[in-house]
């Protein structure tokens, strides 16, 4: 086995190195909250962004790896029960504890999305949410036999945040709005199909994959140091290609591609519900986009609208004002509730379908609860 020098040892995340045969280090960060499927909590985000921007400036440092504790989850999404509890005793007010949440998890988003030496993220088993926050941006990303990745947030009154207005935007046709609105789950063939993975590699090769990693002979030329564990995971992927699972979009690709032309969000919810061919996965995707609130379909739907940003800051700086106002809405409040807390299923939506949702209440969302200057992002992406 690799030998690993252990750096820090906490609750909730593991810093450790490998030393390489040249002598350059990889940094390895793990997400240690297996009881939880390695949620992505506050403290983590905390621990994470500074330790990674210490690795992005070490020239020892050759690349990063990041992964999940235990065998079920690389992170199953974001840890929002103190989000809830802090939303539930302050509703319909605006919550300094929001924002915190959301401006630092944006900004380890950001940071792995900009990060310029080779990120290896190991997305095996659940990717959800948060997880997904920190596998998009990553340069090589990794999918397993168990990999099952989604934007579930429809179920929870929230919307596809992390990074979801950049990434869904530049799906096929129809897959961003599709995902979106069902918060289906997807395979590690999907993943690759879509452009959210890399390589498939079965997770059982994970020893092996470190083994490699360690042999590379890396450099001080970044662009070299991608290139040489680009060619590793390809060499690696080419042994099991037989074992890739089959891609469950490219099943359904025809219909969903037309869901980009339809002319508004009720008619695309319908055409989804009238997809024909159903199968299990494509059962549960209607099933989910029934059960999902009405407002975070409109969230979908106009993020779609707005199409492709230019600047991924700009992504992450629209997605914390709306982050921000879903929080003092109340919608997310009561999906999470429904869901996480009482599960008792049944959420009461604030308006029982998309066509009594007035635009004015997503005019709201959409508007920023800042000016330019006071923006907590404000200097994200910005060169001084």
């Amino acid at each position: 086995m690799t030998e690993q020098v252990q750096e820090l040892v906490s609750d909730v995340v593991l810093f450790a190195t490998i030393a390489a045969d040249n002598g350059k280090l990889i940094g390895v960060a793990t997400l240690n909250s297996e009881k939880s499927l390695n949620a992505l909590s506050l403290p983590m985000v905390e621990l994470l962004l500074p330790k990674l921007q210490l690795w992005k400036d070490d020239p020892q440092i050759a690349m990063v790896l990041l992964q999940g504790a235990g065998d079920k989850a690389f992170c199953a999404g974001g840890d929002i029960r103190d989000l809830y509890h802090t939303m539930r005793e302050n509703p319909a007010t605006y919550q300094h504890y929001v924002e915190d949440f959301f401006t630092k998890e944006y900004s380890l988003d950001y940071l792995i999305h900009t990060f310029d030496k080779p990120v290896l993220v190991w997305g095996n088993g659940i990717v959800m949410g948060g997880g997904l926050g920190l596998m998009a941006g990553a340069s090589h990303r990794v999918v397993t036999g168990t990999s099952r990745i989604a934007m579930p947030e429809m179920a929870i009154g929230l919307y596809p945040d992390v990074g979801g207005s950049w990434f869904l935007n530049r799906m096929p046709a129809g897959c961003g709005l599709f995902l979106g609105l069902t918060g289906a789950s997807i395979n590690a063939a999907d993943a690759k199909l879509i452009d959210l993975a890399d390589h498939f590699i079965p997770h059982d090769k994970k020893s092996l994959v470190l083994e490699k990693l360690k042999a590379i002979r890396w450099g001080n030329t970044i662009t070299l140091n991608h290139q040489k564990l680009s060619d590793e995971l390809l060499t690696l992927e080419e042994l099991s290609r037989n074992q890739q699972p089959a891609s469950q979009i490219r099943l359904h690709q025809t219909a969903i591609a037309k869901l980009a032309e339809n002319p508004d969000l009720a008619s695309a919810m319908q055409a989804i519900l009238e997809m024909p061919n159903e199968d299990s996965w494509l059962t549960k995707a209607k099933a989910s986009l029934q059960y999902g609130s009405p407002i975070t379909a409109h969230i979908v739907y106009r993020l779609l609208q707005l199409g492709q940003s230019k600047i991924l800051a700009d992504s992450f700086r629209l997605e914390l004002g709306l982050s921000v106002q879903c929080g003092k809405l109340g919608e997310f409040t009561e999906g999470v509730r429904a869901l996480l807390i009482d599960k008792d299923q049944k959420p009461q939506w604030l308006y029982p379908d998309v066509a009594a949702v007035p635009a004015s209440v997503i005019d709201e969302l959409f508007r920023s609860p800042w000016s330019v200057d006071q923006h907590p992002l404000k200097e994200l992406g910005r060169v001084h």
